[in-house]
């Protein structure tokens, strides 16, 4: 069976297997995630925000333990959680990527100054 994953804010769709994790499938997809961990749930930095109800794995205990009220956010890590069917996340910006854009910003506000 194939399930669809949709990750935004890029727009990205990917068919996968049934029970592929949502690392995976980002991967598939050529959406960068960031683990130091290799998915054993250690690092907590492939945090992805469920957008869907339904169409991702219900978390299991190591990612209840991890996560914590987070959950309750839509945070899910992305190692952990398996694509059961059609659903949709939101890939955080990467912090360096943001700390870029941000002082980019902050230099074109600067610049408009004079």
């Amino acid at each position: 069976m194939k399930a669809e994953i949709t990750f935004m804010p890029e727009g990205k769709m990917v068919v996968v297997p049934v029970g592929t994790t949502v690392f995976d499938a980002a991967r598939r997809a050529g959406i960068p995630l960031r683990s130091r961990c290799s998915g054993m749930a250690g690092c907590l930095m492939c945090k992805v925000k469920q957008l869907t109800e339904s169409g991702l794995s219900a978390p299991r205990d190591k990612e209840r333990l991890k996560l914590g009220t987070m959950l309750e956010d839509g945070l899910r890590l992305s190692c952990q959680a398996k694509v059961t069917g059609k659903a949709s996340v939101e890939v955080p910006e990467d912090p360096l990527r943001a700390a870029v854009r941000r002082r980019l910003a902050q230099q074109a506000e600067e610049d408009t100054l004079w």
